[in-house]
């Protein structure tokens, strides 16, 4: 897992970004004090080229536009020729009918390597008939570890549904994440910033569930220890990128908590 960070911090991978307007300089930083490049390039006229220059791409399509789905569509397409990895935050799915029109258009498009979201987002992207309450997640009655599974191997892609626990699946095997704290669900952007840490993380790893639950764990494992010394929401912020930025391998194995 530190191996993963470590990686990230000495090759400095570029992480393509077409992310939401109100979290998208959330999610820069984040990518940054994790020590990648991000690029936040939109644009339909250069996002086909600036996925040809980076090692990963991450889309999420929290404030989306049908004409901001046409450049994430050039953009996969264009990550996809070059072989580097694709992370879908699909953020928001199951609360208007765009939005899972939306999403289903760029998984039926071009592959699709990361699929994260809450657990309503999720279910909604496997088929079920859930709410999504605007972005936050709604009660899912299925066992998530199975309908993550199920829509791993219709995809073929790792799902991530992030929670409480953290689930990390492929088609045959599963990994949970339990780190975290209650605080994260208080500041705007945590989910966001958790698929930037996945796509930067998985830059470096080709095992993309190996990836991804790395990634959530060093965020999380930050997270807890911001906590311990932050008195709201504001200064959690704050000490959050502190402690990510001053994470090292110590900390990690002592404080994960990862099956």
């Amino acid at each position: 897992m530190y191996s993963i960070l470590q990686k990230v911090r000495t090759e400095k991978p570029l992480v393509h970004h077409l992310t939401n307007w109100v979290t998208i300089y959330d999610c820069a930083n984040i990518v940054k004090v994790f020590g990648a490049a991000p690029v936040m390039a939109h644009a339909a006229e250069e996002v086909e080229d600036m996925a040809s220059l980076a090692s990963a791409l991450v889309l999420n399509i929290g404030t989306l536009t049908p004409e901001f789905i046409e450049s994430m569509k050039k953009a996969a397409k264009s990550a996809n020729k070059k072989g580097i990895p694709v992370t879908l935050d699909v953020c928001g799915a199951g609360a208007t009918k765009l939005r899972d029109e939306k999403c289903f258009e760029l998984l039926d498009c071009a592959r699709i390597d990361i699929i994260k979201g809450n657990a309503s987002e999720v279910a909604r992207i496997a088929g079920e008939e859930v709410q999504t309450k605007g972005v936050d997640s709604s009660e899912v009655e299925k066992d998530l570890i199975e309908l993550a599974k199920h829509l791993a191997a219709k995809r073929n892609a790792t799902v991530v549904i992030t929670g409480k626990e953290d689930i990390v699946a492929t088609k045959d095997k599963h990994i949970i994440v339990k780190n975290g704290c209650d605080m994260m669900a208080h500041v705007v952007g945590t989910g966001c910033m958790a698929a930037s840490v996945i796509g930067a993380f998985s830059a470096v790893e080709k095992d993309l569930a190996k990836a991804s639950a790395a990634g959530l764990a060093c965020y999380e494992i930050a997270a807890e220890l911001a906590y311990k010394d932050s008195a709201g929401p504001g200064t959690f912020k704050v000490k959050l990128f502190d402690h990510i930025y001053n994470l090292d391998k110590e900390k990690i194995e002592k404080l994960k908590r990862v099956e």
